[in-house]
C-alpha cells in the first residue's frame, strides 16, 4: 500500500506536458510573433482564432504594463522599431504581390516520338504552388505519369505524359486562380538527345 502512494506522489511531482498554441501565420508561439516579419497578420489571426489569448497579449493594460517597464528612450526606440517593421512588412507584401502578378506560367507541348507528346509546365512556384503536390494531382486527374524535373536553366518544371496542355491551361486558370494573361501555351518540336 505504501509503495503505491509513493508512486502516485512521484508521478504527480513530474513535470506535465504543456499545451502550446502556435501561430497559423508564422508558426511561432503568439508571444514571439512580434519578432517575425508578419506581426500584423499574426495579430489578426490570433484575434480571430484565440480571442482570449489575444486579449491577454494585446489589450491596452498588457501593452501599457510592458511599456511601463521600459525607460523613455527605450519606449521611443520600440515605437520607432515597430514602425520600421510594419513598413518593411508592407513593402515585402506589396513586392510579393507585384512579382506574382507579373509571373508567367509556360505550358509547353513537346513532341517525344512521332505521335507521342509530353506537356511541360514551368513558372508555377512563382504563384505559390507546391510543384510535387501539383504533379501528383495532375497525375491522378489525367491518369498519366507526372513528375517534377530540373530544367537546363536550373529551375524546375512539372512534366506530364501526353498532350494535356488544354486541360492544364483550364486547371491553372480555374483552380489555381491565375489570370489568363499570365499563362502561355507553346508547342515545341522534337526533343534533342535521349
Amino acid at each position: 500500500m505504501a509503495s503505491e502512494t509513493g508512486a502516485t506522489e512521484a508521478a504527480s511531482s513530474e513535470p506535465q506536458a504543456r499545451h502550446v498554441i502556435y501561430c497559423g501565420v508564422c508558426s511561432l508561439p503568439p508571444e514571439y510573433c512580434e519578432f517575425g516579419g508578419t506581426a500584423k497578420k499574426c495579430k489578426e489571426w490570433l484575434e480571430k482564432n484565440h480571442p482570449d489569448l489575444h486579449e491577454k497579449l494585446y489589450s491596452e493594460e498588457a501593452v501599457a504594463a510592458t511599456l511601463s517597464t521600459l525607460s523613455l528612450e527605450a519606449q521611443k526606440r520600440a515605437a520607432k522599431d515597430s514602425q520600421k517593421k510594419e513598413a518593411k512588412a508592407a513593402a515585402a507584401e506589396a513586392k510579393a504581390a507585384e512579382t506574382k502578378a507579373q509571373a508567367q506560367i509556360l505550358i509547353k507541348r513537346v513532341e517525344r516520338n512521332k505521335r507521342k507528346y509530353v506537356t511541360a509546365v514551368s513558372g508555377l512556384e512563382a504563384h505559390g504552388m507546391d510543384l510535387k503536390k501539383v504533379a501528383k494531382e495532375w497525375g491522378k486527374k489525367f491518369a498519366t505519369g507526372s513528375s517534377v524535373t530540373k530544367t537546363a536553366s536550373g529551375g524546375e518544371e512539372v512534366v506530364v505524359q501526353g498532350d494535356n496542355s488544354d486541360e492544364i491551361f483550364d486547371w491553372v486558370v480555374d483552380v489555381a486562380g491565375v489570370p489568363e494573361a499570365n499563362v502561355d501555351c507553346i508547342e515545341d518540336k522534337k526533343k534533342k538527345g535521349a
